[in-house]
């Protein structure tokens, strides 16, 4: 699996609990997934160290992260096998 980053869209920190972005949708949609008759894309937001080119300090990429799925005999780790 490649596993270059997808950009999606940028924005700006407003306060310490605020984030001002924009999505490009033409980047998001062949990455929508469906989850109970909704569909949903799936983002990383990460704070910038510095300002990019247009003063820009949030970027949006598209989460490609997929867990591995569970093997048919493996126990689940909270539980204790006795």
């Amino acid at each position: 699996m490649e596993n270059k980053v997808i950009y999606c869209g940028s924005g700006k920190k407003q306060s310490e609990t605020w984030i001002k972005g924009t999505i490009n949708i033409a980047k998001i949609k062949d990455h929508i997934e469906e989850f109970k008759g909704h569909e949903f894309v799936k983002i990383n937001i990460n704070i910038k160290e510095d300002l990019d080119q247009y003063g820009k300090d949030v970027s949006i990429s598209i989460d490609k992260f997929k867990p591995e799925p569970k093997k048919e005999n493996e126990q689940p780790k909270d539980k204790l096998n006795f």
